[in-house]
């Protein structure tokens, strides 16, 4: 016959079926974050986000150049962006933020541009604080929309520092806006 003290030592080095199942919720969990963390199609979805903001934005300013029979552009900054018009009676580049949409924007941390106007690779510089005031006349955009709908050819492309990840925004001289979504670049094997 068993002595109640066996009887307690055997039970005691098992585990209960509520124990065994508190541990397989907790593991169910873990793996679930695990595999909602991991992007299975290696894209970047702020930058594809940013990158079909950026086209969506240049597309409606596209058609108000054409309907208000205004020039647009869109200045760009190292890890910012904003859009400009032509005031005539001024006679120079105003920022365009009287709309929300239009807003000057700054990229999600450890993003940048890297812009090419004519296959030539534009140096971007992010504005001098000291000569920037809110009345002092604007340069030129990088890329402008004329009136009459035609527009600069140009290829912007956003990079996470981080991962080298780009997505890439392309226009042709009739205004007509792409997107490339995000895409990490191959990996480098020896």
């Amino acid at each position: 016959m068993v002595s109640n003290d066996a009887r307690i030592g055997i039970r005691a080095a098992g585990f209960t079926l509520i124990e065994i199942l508190v541990v397989v919720v907790i593991m169910a969990i873990v793996i679930s974050m695990a595999v909602l963390s991991i992007n299975t199609t290696g894209r970047d979805q702020q930058l594809d986000q940013e990158s079909m903001r950026i086209e969506g934005l240049l597309n409606l300013l596209h058609d108000r150049a054409l309907v208000e029979g205004r020039d647009f552009g869109m200045r760009i900054e190292p890890s910012a962006y904003e859009f400009v018009f032509y005031d005539v009676i001024r006679g120079r580049w105003v920022r365009f933020d009287q709309e929300r949409e239009f807003r000057h924007r700054e990229l999600p941390k450890g993003v940048s541009f890297q812009l090419t106007l004519d296959s030539v690779k534009v140096v971007l510089k992010p504005p001098d604080p000291d000569l920037v005031k809110d009345n002092s006349p604007l340069a030129p955009p990088q890329i402008a929309v004329a009136a009459s709908g035609d527009a600069s050819p140009f290829r912007l492309t956003l990079t996470r520092e981080q991962t080298n990840a780009t997505a890439t925004v392309t226009s042709d001289a009739t205004g007509k806006v792409a997107v490339e979504n995000s895409s990490h670049p191959p990996e480098k094997r020896s």
